[in-house]
């Protein structure tokens, strides 16, 4: 067995759809022979993107997972998994709000009171363990309005997030903020190409064509991840900053 002096860093991630992996193929039923094929799935979550940026000495494991909020992913034990594995001088990264923040949908939305005490949870439970806790604000959706303008998303699940990480002295990498920079530098047209727009008959999983302005296709979630990385040096994160490739 591998002693804890030389155990690589473990970068363990949570969050949501925006940051899971997602499968590389789907199947679908060819229409003549019935027969399932695979078709390249073309979504990317950013946490997926992270070991492109890091070396060999770090293992990811990303524990995001579509739609869940702070709470859903409490309530689900996805949580509690991290906690069990994580070990002292290993990085947690949280990210959530995107689904925190649907109030039209109850079985993900969370209070602003309750979500302030899920991000404290996950912050006291990292330390507990001898690990170290990064909060992320959420990423961007992307929204224009019909003079071009981006227009803001997430509400104050933004600020909550900034509240509670400097409340209790730990790394913030504020998503958002980078995110939102880059849309606005983009423009409406060119910040098409990061995220999830299929034309009809490009790819057979969405025949009609497809239009999501939440999530990523590869180019996107790599941008997303760069964003993060930058984080890491602004916030000087010297351990993950001598792992970078």
């Amino acid at each position: 067995p591998i002693s804890a002096v030389n155990r690589p860093v473990h970068v363990f991630m949570a969050g949501d759809s925006t940051m899971a992996d997602k499968p590389f193929f789907k199947n679908v039923k060819d229409s003549l022979s019935g027969d399932s094929i695979p078709v390249p799935f073309l979504e990317r979550g950013w946490g997926q993107m992270l070991p492109y940026f890091l070396n060999e000495n770090v293992i990811v494991k990303n524990y995001a997972q579509n739609g869940r909020s702070s709470r859903t992913f409490i309530e689900q034990g996805w949580w509690s998994k991290i906690v069990s594995e994580v070990q002292a001088g290993d990085y947690v990264i949280i990210q959530f709000g995107h689904n925190d923040s649907a109030e039209d949908i109850p079985d993900r939305y969370t209070s602003p009171k309750e979500y302030i005490q899920n991000i404290s949870r996950f912050i006291d439970e990292v330390k507990a363990k001898g690990a170290n806790p990064i909060i992320c604000t959420s990423v961007v959706r992307r929204r224009f309005d019909k003079d071009k303008n981006f227009i803001d998303s997430h509400g104050i699940y933004i600020s909550l997030a900034i509240e509670v990480a400097k409340e209790k002295g730990v790394p913030l990498i504020d998503m958002y903020k980078k995110s939102k920079d880059l849309l606005i530098k983009l423009g409406e047209n060119k910040s098409i190409d990061l995220f999830l727009h299929i034309q009809p008959k490009e790819n057979s999983l969405f025949p009609d064509g497809k239009i999501d302005n939440t999530h990523f296709r590869e180019k996107g979630a790599s941008m997303m991840a760069a964003l993060f990385i930058e984080g890491i040096k602004e916030e000087n994160i010297k351990t993950l900053m001598n792992e970078l490739k």
